[in-house]
């Protein structure tokens, strides 16, 4: 992202800012504001949040797309400047070639400009060269004769003795000029775009190490069309030494568009045709075939990178439970279900372990264990991790009669054990061991998913495809993205939020975050948003930037417990007065509210988008915009993969979402895959169309492979 002084330059661009309001699909001026307010320290969160007016209300998937679209436009500018100066250094820079540098728009173009100025390591042209056989190879490329044996023989010499050594020379220095030919290179280039075929082959000898890569044995697909994870499947072979790989297209199509540019009619090209094909070979299809499998990577990172981002998004505004008292249980057969005890707000109160599987078989004592704690710690919900002996413990637990009603939950426990080995878990209990921190992190993520989650990894949650197959840098940024915006659109209690909770609010930050925790703790928490001016480095910018998305219940003014930003307070009181109200009555009086005109309250920056997110937000002022949680019931018959039957119909939670089906957990070990083409009596392209993450459905099991631990299923039709 362009920011401080070479802002100014990348504005003065207005190619590049039509280019990207092209790509968005918004005005040019909307792109300049944005690109603005980002280079002035905004985070997208707050743009798209409280600044609608100066970016024509953007919202959040906008915003980032004219942030990655401007860094990318910056680097090209940069690369630009680094090849104009290598040029110049060669004394080779013209005014016709400046200006050519300074119209590309796309890196490729940029790139095939500056081969044949690119400092090169010792070639066979650069050996060719050096036995002066450039003007042979010029005679070659202009087709200027037939006769070349003539022609060649004026070359003859002691490093060059006989005729084909001149003409094989000259061939090679035509072969490199060739490649170097910026349009034979685009047209090649839409050739491998449109037509290249991706092939692949099972290594000889790696027939058993590859088993996992069995359906591309012995596998071709036009490589334009190839789905995202069937590409990231096939490098993921060649990476690991199954397969073996290449991407073209028909070679007598492409030596013919070469010729088609080079030869002229009825002219002598012999020589010229043998260096085209030798060219093609040995410099074009190699280096094609890089940059378009790089570029179809890009590609399919990229689908693959919006997948998980979705399903993460769906993931961490997973319904909350909200605050009860927990009794989590992480389950184990051998080693026990480690039990403990959580406080409304997510506080460990207690912990022990009960053996009421095999071998130990306590089930007596460990019912009469989870029955005293019940009553001795006022439980509200058991939560039980879905893991090893998940169902097993559901069971039992579900053959306890309590004295009062407690709601059972599945929950996930996808990441639970990188959070409890993580600094982050050693911080928060550092006297328990990991199975303790593991069992709380099950409790606390039914009470409030999104609070807990942010402690782990993204990558580590589990509902991704392919996450370690693509790039991980533009992967983390986008799931920090994601993170950022789900804290951001729930809003973060300012008396509980966690540091690591604290680090995503817009402006903060992870020593900021450091700052407001120390800072509750010396003052007792905050009265007011005001406060926050006091804490350690927070400036004005810092402040203006996290207000709206921290709440504090219970604060001096009624607005600090709301998403309306301090900045319009006085806009709202104004509202309250004209009705001769205060603000808190008019919080709490909808039909006053109604009486409210927003269009008499435009002018200066607030417009209509503020005044409308104003009037919904003093109707439901810090609401939490997630649904409540609900608990999931399994089939009481099916424990293992054993006790399926194709058939079957089934309750089942959908826990991960890709680009061919969707995973749904059935109450087993397992999750069975509901393919693509089972998901809808209808044609569907897009998985997410139908079913989202943690939605309860309905699956028909068409098929059982014990062996491999598949199951397929089915949720066509009325089941």
């Amino acid at each position: 992202m362009p920011t401080g002084s070479n802002y100014k330059n990348f504005l003065m661009n207005n190619t590049y800012i039509s280019l990207i309001a092209q790509a968005v699909g918004v005005q040019e001026w909307q792109v300049e504001h944005t690109l603005q307010l980002l280079s002035e320290g905004a985070t997208i969160p707050f743009i798209s949040r409280y600044r609608k007016e100066m970016t024509g209300a953007l919202d959040e998937v906008q915003i980032a797309e004219v942030k990655h679209l401007a860094a990318r436009y910056d680097e090209l500018e940069a690369r630009k400047n680094t090849i104009l100066k290598s040029i110049e250094e060669q004394g080779k820079l013209t005014g016709e070639l400046k200006t050519k540098i300074d119209a590309c728009v796309l890196l490729p173009e940029l790139e095939d400009i500056y081969l044949p100025y690119r400092p090169k390591r010792r070639t066979r042209a650069s050996i060719a060269k050096e036995k002066g056989l450039e003007p042979l190879a010029e005679i070659i490329l202009q087709q200027q004769t037939g006769d070349w044996e003539a022609a060649a023989g004026k070359f003859l010499n002691e490093a060059v003795p006989g005729v084909e050594d001149a003409l094989s020379g000259a061939r090679d220095i035509a072969a490199e000029q060739i490649n170097e030919n910026a349009a034979v290179r685009d047209a090649l280039r839409r050739l491998f775009r449109q037509e290249a075929v991706l092939y692949s082959k099972i290594i000889k000898g790696k027939e058993s190490e590859g088993v996992n890569f069995k359906n591309y044995y012995d596998y071709h697909e036009l490589l334009r069309r190839i789905p995202s994870h069937r590409l990231l499947a096939v490098l993921r072979g060649h990476n690991e030494g199954a397969l073996s790989i290449k991407a073209v297209p028909e070679e007598t199509r492409a030596i013919a568009l070469m010729e088609k540019l080079l030869v002229r009619t009825n002219a002598p090209a012999e020589q010229l045709k043998r260096a085209i094909a030798d060219a093609w070979k040995r410099l074009l299809y190699p280096s094609l075939e890089t940059e378009i499998l790089h570029e179809q990577k890009e590609r399919a990172d990229a689908e693959a990178i919006n997948v998980f981002a979705e399903n993460l998004r769906q993931l961490l505004l997973s319904p909350p439970l909200g605050q009860k008292r927990v009794l989590a249980i992480d389950p184990g057969f051998r080693t026990g279900c480690k039990v403990v005890c959580l406080d409304a707000q997510g506080n460990l109160v207690h912990n022990e372990t009960i053996y009421p599987h095999p071998p130990q078989h306590e089930r007596v004592a460990a019912m009469k264990k989870i029955t005293s704690l019940v009553d001795a710690y006022k439980i509200e919900v058991i939560a039980i991790g879905n893991g090893t002996a998940g169902r097993e413990t559901e069971h039992f637990i579900q053959r306890i009669a309590f004295p009062h009603k407690v709601l059972a939950f599945m929950v996930s426990e996808d990441g639970a054990s990188v959070y409890s080995a993580s600094p982050v878990a050693r911080e928060e209990f550092p006297q328990y061991d990991v199975t303790v921190r593991g069992a709380v992190s099950i409790g606390r993520r039914l009470m409030d998913p999104l609070a807990e989650l942010v402690k782990i990894d993204p990558k580590s949650i589990g509902v991704g495809q392919y996450q370690h197959d693509v790039d991980q840098s533009k992967l983390k940024e986008r799931l920090d993205a994601v993170v950022e915006s789900c804290v951001n659109k729930v809003g973060v209690n300012l008396h509980t939020a966690s540091r690591h909770l604290l680090t995503y609010v817009s402006g903060l930050g992870t020593q900021l975050a450091q700052h407001i925790v120390d800072y509750r703790k010396e003052h007792g928490g905050f009265r007011s948003r005001e406060q926050l001016k006091e804490v350690k480095r927070l400036g004005e910018k810092a402040f203006e930037q996290c207000a709206g998305f921290l709440r504090i219940p219970g604060a001096d003014h009624p607005l600090d417990n709301s998403a309306v930003h301090p900045e319009r307070y006085a806009l709202v009181e104004r509202m309250a007065r004209d009705l001769n109200k205060n603000v808190a009555d008019l919080l709490a009086d909808g039909e006053a509210r109604k009486q409210i005109v927003p269009e008499n309250y435009v002018g200066g920056t607030v417009g209509l988008p503020t005044l409308t997110d104003i009037m919904e937000e003093l109707s439901k002022p810090g609401r939490d915009p997630r649904s409540p949680a609900k608990a999931m019931e399994f089939s009481p018959d099916v424990f293992s993969i054993d006790d399926l039957q194709p058939g079957m119909v089934l309750p089942g939670i959908v826990t991960n979402i890709t680009n061919f089906g969707a995973f749904v957990d059935i109450g087993i070990k397992q999750d069975g895959l509901v393919h693509i083409s089972q998901l809808s009596d209808r044609f569907i392209t897009n998985p997410a169309d139908i079913v989202k993450l943690h939605q309860h459905v309905k699956v028909k099991v068409l098929d059982v492979d014990p062996a491999r631990h598949r199951i397929n299923l089915s949720m066509k039709g009325e089941l």
